[in-house]
C-alpha cells in the first residue's frame, strides 16, 4: 500500500507537536489531501518560488518548509498575489505544503540541534528550556481490599502516567484510625467508636491540569464517605524541549577557527559569517540558537559559554552585549537561512526513518537566502 500525505503528516507532528508551536505562529498542513499518496518529500526552509519550482521539477507530492507561507491572516489567495500564486501553483501541481516553525525550534531534536551537530557540537541540554508540564502528587488512604479498585479509577482519570509507562503508583500498607461522629454514615465503624483500619497509602503523580477529574474520580471510587487525601504541587523543573542549544566542542580552538569553523558548516551566503570578540579567544562551550536569536543573549551570558551562535544579530544589542567586557560570550552572527537549513535533513531523518526509506527525501539546496550581492569597501577602512 502506498503512503498517504496524511500518514507523513502524522509522522512529522509526532516529532515537532503543533501543540509547542507558539500562539502566533502558523504551522501545520497549508495545502493537500491528506488520503492522496506521497512518493517524494522536499524539504526546505523557505516555501518560495525556487522550493516550488523544485517540486515541481522533481515530482515531488509535498514539501515539508520550516517557514510558514501565510505566517500573517489573509482574506484570499489570488493568483496575482505572489503567496496566492504559490497556492495556486502548488494546487494545480498536485503538491502540498507542510510547515513546521517554533513547534521545530523547541523540539528535541530541532532546528537549533541540527545547526549544534552541523558544526560538531555535543548537545548538553537546551539554552533556554521549555518547563515539564506541571504535576502533582496525591496521596490517600484507602482500605486494603479496595486499594487495587481505587488505583484504577485514577490511573483512569489520567493519573500515574509518566513519559513512555502507564498506571505508575506507589504503595504501602500501614493502620489508619479514625472516630465518626454524631451525624455520620461511616462505611466502616460505629458512630462514637474510635476504629482502626488495615489501609493502603496509596501516592502517583498526575498532570496538574487533570487535578479535577483525578480527584472526583478518587472520591467516586473510594469507599468512605469522607476522604482523606493530600495533594503537592511538584517543583517546575526544566524539560530537554526549549529554544537554543549548549554543546561542546571536542577541543577548544581561537575564535577566529572556530568562525572558520561555522563557515565551512553551513552553506555559502552573501551574508557569510562575522564574528564579535578577541579572535585569539579560546571557544570550546558554545551556544547556538538557530533563526534569529539576539533574545537569548542574556541566555547565552548566564549559561557562562565561551561563544554564541545565531542569526540576525542587530547591532546595538550585540554592541552592547560585547561592551560588557570578559565576562559574557563572543558572538558569530550567521545568515537566518544557513542556521536552519541543517534542520532540513534533520526533517527528512524523521519520514525516511518512518517509512523505511520508501518515501523518498530530497533537501533543497537552492539558495532562498534574500541577499543575493555582497561587496567590500576597497578604498575606504576604519578601524
Amino acid at each position: 500500500m502506498s503512503t498517504t500525505l496524511g500518514q507523513v503528516v502524522a509522522a512529522l507532528e509526532a516529532a515537532y507537536p503543533p501543540k509547542t508551536a507558539e500562539s502566533w505562529d502558523a504551522v501545520g498542513l497549508v495545502c493537500g489531501d491528506r488520503a492522496e499518496p506521497v512518493s517524494r518529500v522536499l524539504f526546505c526552509v523557505d516555501p518560495v518560488a525556487a522550493t516550488v519550482d523544485e517540486a515541481l521539477e522533481v515530482g515531488a507530492q509535498l514539501i515539508v518548509a520550516h517557514h510558514p507561507l501565510l505566517l500573517r491572516g489573509v482574506n484570499g489567495v489570488p493568483a496575482d498575489d505572489p503567496k496566492g500564486n504559490l497556492v495556486h501553483r502548488l494546487i494545480r501541481g498536485g503538491v502540498g505544503l507542510f510547515c513546521a516553525h517554533t513547534n521545530a525550534d523547541v523540539a528535541n531534536p530541532g532546528v537549533s540541534d541540527a545547526l549544534a551537530e552541523a558544526i560538531g557540537l555535543t548537545v548538553t541540554g537546551p539554552l533556554a528550556a521549555n518547563p515539564v508540564e506541571p504535576r502533582d502528587v496525591l496521596t490517600t488512604f484507602v482500605p486494603r481490599a479496595d486499594a487495587e479498585r481505587v488505583f484504577a479509577a485514577l490511573h483512569g482519570a489520567g493519573a500515574g502516567a509518566l513519559g513512555d509507562y502507564r498506571e505508575t503508583g506507589f504503595a504501602v500498607d500501614g493502620t489508619g484510625r479514625f472516630r465518626p461522629e454524631v451525624g455520620a454514615n461511616p462505611a466502616i465503624g460505629s458512630v462514637g467508636d474510635v476504629e482502626h483500619v488495615e489501609e493502603t497509602r496509596i501516592e502517583l503523580v498526575l498532570p496538574r491540569r487533570l487535578r479535577g477529574r483525578v480527584v472526583a474520580a478518587l472520591r467516586a471510587a473510594h469507599p468512605y464517605e469522607e476522604v482523606a487525601f493530600n495533594l503537592h504541587e511538584m517543583a517546575e523543573l526544566p524539560s530537554s524541549t526549549g529554544s537554543g542549544r549548549i554543546g561542546e566542542l571536542a577541543e577548544a580552538e581561537p575564535l577566529h577557527v572556530f568562525t572558520q569553523r561555522v563557515a565551512d558548516a553551513l552553506p555559502a551566503t552573501e551574508w557569510g559569517v562575522r564574528a564579535g570578540g578577541d579572535p585569539d579567544r579560546m571557544i570550546r562551550r558554545v551556544a547556538v540558537c538557530g533563526g534569529a536569536g539576539d533574545s537569548y543573549l542574556n541566555a547565552a551570558t548566564a549559561a557562562g559559554v565561551d561563544a554564541y551562535v545565531t542569526a540576525d544579530l542587530r547591532h546595538h544589542p550585540a554592541g552592547e552585549h560585547l561592551a560588557k567586557g570578559a565576562g559574557v560570550p563572543a558572538l558569530v552572527d550567521v545568515s537566518h537561512w544557513a542556521s536552519e537549513w541543517p534542520w532540513c535533513e534533520q526533517a527528512a531523518g524523521v519520514v525516511e526513518r518512518e517509512f523505511n526509506g520508501t518515501v523518498g527525501v530530497l533537501v533543497s539546496t537552492r539558495r532562498t537566502d534574500p541577499w543575493t550581492v555582497g561587496a567590500t569597501s576597497r578604498t575606504r577602512r576604519t578601524n
